[in-house]
């Protein structure tokens, strides 16, 4: 036996678990054909171990022992053709045993204590008669606690066959320093692979502390509570609102039971970020409200005043505006008296989003540029970028398109500065909307489809909804009649599945547009009627103009000339309120002087004039009549 042999073969992990490994020689020198075991065992580290004593021990002479990794390969579904393949490039050796040991299949099986059934267990289960045939070798299989046991629960009858299970114990230093790695560290804010990493040590000490199907010890509550709730930050780093919940719930009990309530502030507030990001805003608000009550209880201010910001984003997503106003008002109230300077940039930040969905662009901008101070004052790049990105579409309202181009640009550089891909989706689908707003067709649609790319690969389906319907757009632009109306389809699909009523409103319009541009006359009215009354019922009084407008160019176009100036007036009314000289000279002059040109109706002319406080004469000279 060589040094090294007896340095492997030493090793603390293998004294630790003597018996089993002697078993799983036994195991090795007993098997024939068709033989699978399922090795537990919980961290990387230790299966290289354990596999390189298996080939360095003289019992293993005769065997060739070849690992199959599959741990790049989360989305396997189909694990014997895989292995199948893999087998036929194989030379094995003539005289000696093969044995397989498979790794990494946690990546495709999942490693949750919660979570669905993984497609490839329900293959494996499906097909388990063919690997007598295809596969007639001895298999282990390497996995994880939780793995495991999803093994048993989702593929009963693949299953039933194991001929061994042995559990390798880990050393309690290796266990310590997963421990420190996976809680004492700060945690990623940007999804990426350190996040995913982060993930994977906080799951596999998750197994060390809570096995499978077996309770809490008292001892291990409070390090379990603080694992479900990182691995609930984890994931909601990763945008996986859903899992991130379930996470959250599950620290929520065990903090419950140590009456934890400075963990419990915690975990409510994340829960509530969590609830928010998958769009059930009851539980949401009831979870900022039970954050900011126990916030209160312990005299948490800087807690009471987060939880107040999360009601803002609550009723900002709502489209509360006043509400959503108040809340923020609330929390800046309190980062003030306790001087946390650093949290008012993100307060003055959604304060400024409020201010641009009211179309108060110069309160919009005064925020905006209040929060990139506080920002820069602190050094925090990585923040700036947010603002800068919503700078961008303060000045694409006010279609000072070269600005808003510099902002995103900004936005991105930083984005990318900090490998924060999901955010540059954002700042890629504004980018297009500027080139679509300047007519460069081929860029637009070319940014639009890195926005969608980014927002697939990190499964944002409701922000997909978004780009479908612009991609729509651009396609409606160049006449592609057929693309453009599936893409709004899909974005409406998206948008139903989602509750989001308000954003239906926008794609029925624009699929009013796209019938009436087919002189679908009946279909084009429908769609407008329904985008018009989700308008009126979020009392988004601006937005209403455009679907006036296009009501309007419905009747006129019918020559059905009363309902053409009754919806154009409405229409003229309410962008003379928000003072869209843009929309007013572009769509409403031309229309209304096509009407009155049909009509000579001498008191329609007086009403649009009167409208614009101008004369009748002054209006006509305004549209060269």
């Amino acid at each position: 036996m060589t040094a090294a042999s007896r340095t492997i073969l030493d090793d603390p992990f293998l004294e630790l678990n003597e018996q089993e490994f002697a078993q799983l020689l036994t195991f090795l020198d007993f098997a024939e054909g068709l033989t699978i075991g399922f090795i537990e065992i919980n961290f990387v580290r230790d299966g290289d171990i354990l596999i390189e004593a298996l080939k360095q021990h003289p019992d293993c002479a005769e065997l060739q022992i070849e690992v199959m990794d599959f741990s790049r390969e989360p989305d396997l579904r189909f694990l014997r053709d895989a292995l199948v393949l893999r087998l036929e490039k194989l030379a094995v050796t003539d005289g000696k045993k093969l044995v397989v040991i498979l790794r990494g299949l946690e990546a495709a099986i999942g490693t949750d204590s919660i979570g669905s059934y993984p497609p490839v267990l329900q293959d494996l289960n499906f097909v388990r008669d063919a690997y007598r045939t295809s596969v007639p070798h001895p298999i282990l299989f390497f996995l994880p606690d939780y793995a495991i046991a999803r093994v048993a629960k989702y593929a009963p009858d693949f299953w039933a066959w194991e001929s061994t299970v042995l559990t390798f114990k880990t050393l309690p230093e290796t266990r310590e320093i997963i421990r420190s790695q996976a809680l004492d560290s700060i945690p990623p804010t940007i999804a990426s692979e350190e996040n995913q990493e982060q993930i994977d040590r906080l799951g596999r000490l998750l197994m060390e502390y809570h096995p499978s199907g077996q309770p809490i010890a008292a001892k291990n509550l409070a390090t379990c509570a603080d694992i479900y709730y990182k691995l609930g930050l984890a994931y909601l780093t990763q945008k996986r609102a859903y899992k991130a919940a379930d996470y959250f719930q599950e620290a929520l009990k065990l903090a419950g039971e140590r009456q934890d309530n400075q963990l419990q502030l915690s975990i409510y507030r994340q829960l509530g970020n969590a609830y928010e990001e998958a769009r059930k805003f009851d539980e949401a608000i009831a979870a900022y409200n039970r954050a900011r009550e126990l916030a209160a209880t312990i005299g948490d201010r800087s807690g009471v005043a987060a939880a107040w910001f999360g009601l803002g984003n609550v009723a900002l997503a709502l489209r509360q505006f006043e509400r959503a106003k108040d809340n923020y008002q609330r929390c800046l109230e309190i980062e003030k008296q306790e001087g946390d300077r650093y949290s008012q940039a993100s307060t003055y930040h959604n304060l400024g989003i409020v201010a641009q969905e009211l179309r108060d662009w110069d309160t919009a901008r005064e925020y905006y540029q209040q929060a990139l101070a506080i920002d820069i004052e602190f050094s925090d790049r990585y923040s700036q970028a947010s603002t800068y990105h919503n700078l961008g579409i303060v000045a694409q309202e006010l279609r000072e398109w070269d600005s808003a181009r510099e902002y995103y640009q900004q936005a991105l550089a930083i984005y990318i500065e900090f490998s924060d891909r999901y955010n540059q989706g954002k700042t890629y689908h504004n980018l297009g909307g500027v080139a679509q707003e300047l007519r460069e067709w081929d860029t637009a649609r070319e940014l639009y489809q890195q926005a969608l790319a980014i927002y697939i690969e990190f499964s944002d389906r409701y922000e997909q909804g978004k780009t479908y319907h612009n991609l729509a757009m651009v396609a409606q632009e160049l006449r592609e009649w057929d693309t453009a109306r599936e893409l709004y389809q899909q974005a409406l699909a998206i948008y139903i599945e989602f509750s989001d009523r308000y954003s239906q409103a926008s794609t029925y319009h624009q699929l009013g547009i796209v019938a009436q541009e087919l002189r679908e006359w009946d279909s084009a009215r429908e769609h407008y009627q329904q985008a018009l009354a989700i308008k009126i019922e979020f009392s988004d009084r601006y937005s209403q103009a455009s679907t006036y407008c296009c009501l309007g160019n419905v009747a006129i176009d019918l020559e059905e000339y009363e309902e053409a100036k009754a919806n154009h007036l409405k229409c003229l009314q309410i962008w003379a309120e928000y003072g869209d000289e843009y929309n007013i000279q572009t769509f409403s002059l031309p229309c209304l002087s096509q009407i009155y040109q049909a009509t000579q109706d001498e008191e329609f002319l007086t009403s649009a004039a009167t409208i614009l406080g101008v004369s009748a004469a002054e209006l006509q000279g305004m549209w060269g009549g």
